[in-house]
């Protein structure tokens, strides 16, 4: 009988325990950002057309032998707004290609976003559908993978670029990257 009077302590208590252990746990920063199972391995194959010239197609080969930045962006996403001015300085630099794959947009609206706030791009590929992203693991825009002279993803990143996010992560990566200045 004495028992069954603290079986409600014990139950509340090991409750306890597993809520402070999550609360513990999620003071993590980067704790909504999915690791990539692509990181160290080649990047997926595609061949979408060029935003600006529908007629025309790149494929991943294309853009092997010098290192790329994918940066994954649409007209109708809000963080890819704020993300623009830090991609636009960067891409100035012409340290590394910056490659922007327009996901799920519709073209006339990606333009029209390009010519109000400029196009930092080396190129625009253009994936209406999506159906490429699924195999880059691509669930959200904005997100940049850095990708060597190989073919092989190297870095992704989730959410919007910053100024703190180039310094502290890409930055080093470029360093010594066969292919960037």
């Amino acid at each position: 009988m004495k028992t069954s009077r603290w079986l409600p302590l014990a139950v509340f208590a090991a409750l306890a325990v597993l809520l402070a252990g999550g609360v513990w746990m999620s003071r993590k920063p980067d704790r909504d950002a999915l690791p990539s199972p692509l990181i160290g391995k080649p990047a997926p194959a595609f061949a979408l057309p060029v935003l600006h010239e529908p007629a025309r197609t790149v494929r991943l080969q294309d853009l092997r032998g010098q290192p790329f930045l994918l940066n994954v962006w649409g007209s109708w996403c809000v963080e890819c707004r704020v993300e623009h001015p830090v991609l636009t300085r960067f891409a100035e630099t012409r340290r590394v290609r910056v490659v922007g794959y327009n996901w799920k947009d519709e073209p006339a609206d990606a333009l029209r976003w390009l010519a109000q706030f400029g196009n930092p791009y080396w190129v625009v590929l253009s994936d209406v559908e999506g159906r490429a992203a699924i195999d880059w693991g691509i669930y959200g825009a904005p997100e940049t993978f850095l990708v060597d002279a190989d073919g092989i993803i190297r870095w992704k990143h989730v959410g919007p670029l910053d100024d703190g996010v180039i310094a502290d992560e890409l930055e080093p990566l470029l360093r010594g990257m066969r292919g960037v200045p």
